[in-house]
């Protein structure tokens, strides 16, 4: 009964989503704009309610594991811990797109019952795009993705979730990301309405700034617990190996960031108008290719849930239009867009515009080096595009953006010259040049880890440089929310360059009691034991570690085989150092009395996370800021437009 409710909770929100749209629609052209209009925000709250309940149905029939459910017997088993019953929800294709659709449902609730700053036809136009875009997903969780189907007789048993994903960072790790998406198909909406009514004004960008805030606070997160989640959990020791799936994740965040600069741009200083506006599209379009690579079935991944041609072929016909479409109204109306206040390439707007350009370019070297490889699989030829590709060809455009980066923030807006900042300038320079000839000649390394080093550390001095001569309590939130992501992207970027050039790999074959090093790390293998869990048993690896000749400590990595559904995985284990993590995996029998181990020795490679979480805490900071912010500005209006009533009442 419970998945029936949820089943009918979708076609009624799909319903109202109809609605939504044909509200939208006809208020813009008229006639009876008055009363249609009144429908438009009501019918896209009840939406978000209706889908919520349908997405609780979902995870009800999960937590019980109705195994009545085809989904549930599909991706469940009742020997599963809850957590991961729960998670298995949207551990799959249909479960995944109803938590897009759920996100999404109850992002346009939020926009039609709080949002009142933009004129009433670009709202009404907002929505209706909303709902346009809701009702392609909503056709495709009903006609082609049923996830309440019933078996006409219900299973034995469920057939388990890949046990690769039976892990507490599937509880964060695509939320997270399903947030970060639906918050830039809301950018998208609100640049469709703004191209549609012609008003693409800073408080167009004002109202859209906030929800590109969010997405791209909620991508960093997903993005940091994704990579961190392939580092432990899959065992082959490394954060990012440039998937097509992870890069399905980071070209929308690519794309966010550069309209994230933009936005701020269009809000403070009404430029780059027709700029904010592509790039809406843009990252709505990426955040799109990245539910068809994950969900078409073109990929074999861990992450794709699909294998069905019909279900791909119906999101790439969604793809076509939503992106499509929004092309065509864009090469249609960007023409009518004013170009907005002007500036000189010295100044912070020039800055910005810059880095905008090498982010665009990086992620069109990210897209390239995405899609050739399932380009030639068409004509059957197999290629492999990995990092020897992606880290040269991205780093000739990543290493200027983090330059202008430094020096952005030190300039004026509108018009500036970079003789006011000589001494920052100059500081910057030489903590770049310093690092270079320290660390080639101390260490020797490569050119990429070498440039990478040295660019942390002019840039995570050069990041707190916008506070010199300001007194800290008076410095707004945005601005500590810039220096502190700023900051981040410096600590992050000293992870990657340290990881790359000081890491230390070993693989030994032990017998019981024997003793091996990496790097500083001595460790020794007391004995190989059998453990059982909930639904897997083990050999664990019984090993002591010191550093340095220090204090040893027990650690205990594990070969583990599951059995719903039957796979073998490693479960590594981490120490962590302030200055770096020891890794280990535990492999098989060498069939002569000795076990196999993988150690690494990473020097400071937890930094890459700690810069990632320091990212996203600016991005947090600075929606506060930027929401502070607009709620005084109303109060001031109401304020203002109470007391002038006051006064003609008065009069």
């Amino acid at each position: 009964m419970i998945a029936e409710i949820g089943l009918a909770a979708l076609w009624l929100a799909a319903a109202l989503a109809v609605l939504q749209l044909l509200g939208g629609v006809l208020a813009l052209r008229g006639g009876t704009t008055s009363d249609i209009a009144a429908l438009t925000r009501p019918a896209a709250i009840l939406q978000g309610g209706l889908v919520a309940v349908s997405f609780g149905a979902l995870l009800y029939v999960f937590a019980i594991t109705d195994l009545s459910v085809k989904l549930v017997a599909m991706n469940s088993h009742t020997l599963k811990p809850l957590i991961f019953k729960l998670s298995g929800a949207w551990g799959n294709h249909e479960g995944s797109m109803l938590l897009w659709v759920t996100v999404m449902a109850l992002a346009g609730a939020l926009i039609a019952g709080i949002e009142r700053r933009l004129p009433e036809r670009t709202m009404q136009a907002t929505l209706a795009a909303q709902g346009f875009v809701a009702l392609g997903f909503y056709a495709f969780l009903l006609l082609s993705s049923n996830p309440f189907e019933r078996l006409a007789q219900p299973a034995v048993e469920g057939l388990g979730l890949n046990p690769l994903l039976q892990d507490i960072g599937l509880a964060l790790h695509p939320p997270t990301l399903y947030f970060g998406y639906v918050g830039l198909s809301v950018a998208f909406s609100f640049a469709v309405g703004a191209l549609v009514t012609k008003q693409v004004t800073p408080a167009f960008a004002r109202a859209m700034r906030p929800w590109i805030l969010g997405a791209w606070v909620f991508l960093t997160l997903g993005i940091t617990a994704g990579s961190y989640w392939a580092y432990y959990e899959l065992g082959w020791g490394g954060y990012w190996f440039w998937d097509p799936v992870e890069n399905a994740s980071l070209m929308p965040w690519l794309a966010a960031t550069a309209l994230l600069h933009s936005a701020s741009v269009l809000a403070s200083r009404d430029a780059l108008r027709v700029w904010t506006i592509m790039l809406g599209v843009v990252a709505f379009s990426m955040s799109m290719l990245g539910t068809f690579l994950v969900r078409s079935g073109i990929l074999t991944s861990v992450h794709a849930f699909a294998v069905d041609p019909e279900r791909g072929s119906f999101i790439l016909f969604l793809l076509a239009l939503y992106i499509g479409g929004a092309l065509l109204l864009f090469a249609l109306r960007a023409g009518a867009i004013s170009e907005g206040e002007r500036f000189s390439v010295a100044s912070r707007e020039g800055a910005l515009v810059v880095n905008n350009v090498m982010l665009s370019a990086i992620l069109a070297v990210v897209l390239l080096g995405t899609l050739y490889p399932l380009l030639t699989e068409a004509f059957d030829v197999r290629v492999s595009v990995g990092p020897p590709y992606f880290n040269p060809v991205g780093a000739v455009f990543t290493f200027p953006m983090l330059a202008v980066m430094a020096v952005g923030p030190l300039l004026r807006w509108r018009r500036d010259g970079f003789g006011r900042q000589t001494k920052e300038l100059a500081l910057i320079g030489a903590l770049l040049l310093s690092g270079l000839i320290l660390f080639a000649l101390l260490f020797g390394m490569a050119i990429l880890p070498l440039l990478g080093l040295s660019m942390a550390i002019a840039l995570a001095v050069a990041s707190f440089l916008p506070l010199k001569g300001r007194k800290l309590r008076r410095v707004p939130i945005e601005t500590w929310g810039m220096v502190i992501a700023h900051f981040g992207i410096a600590v992050a970027l000293f992870g990657m360059a340290s990881e790359s050039a000081f890491s230390t790999e070993k693989l030994a074959a032990l017998e019981e009691g024997g003793t091996t090093q990496v790097g500083p790390w001595s460790v020794q293998l007391q004995a190989v034991e059998p453990v059982a869990g909930p639904n897997w048993t083990a050999l664990s690896g019984r090993m002591t570690v010191a550093y340095d000749g220090g204090e040893p400590s027990e650690i205990t990595p594990q070969s583990r085989n599951f059995w719903a559904p039957p796979q073998q995985t490693t479960e590594s284990v981490l120490v962590t150092r302030w200055n770096g993590q020891l890794y280990a995996v535990m492999g098989g029998d060498s069939n002569d009395g000795r076990w196999q181990l993988r150690l690494w020795w990473k020097p400071f490679v937890t930094f890459i996370w700690y810069g990632g979480l320091l990212i996203a805490l600016g991005g947090v900071l600075a929606l506060v800021g930027r929401v502070r912010k607009d709620l005084k500005r109303r109060f001031v209006k109401r304020r203002g437009a109470e007391r002038r009533t006051e006064m003609e009442e008065l009069a």
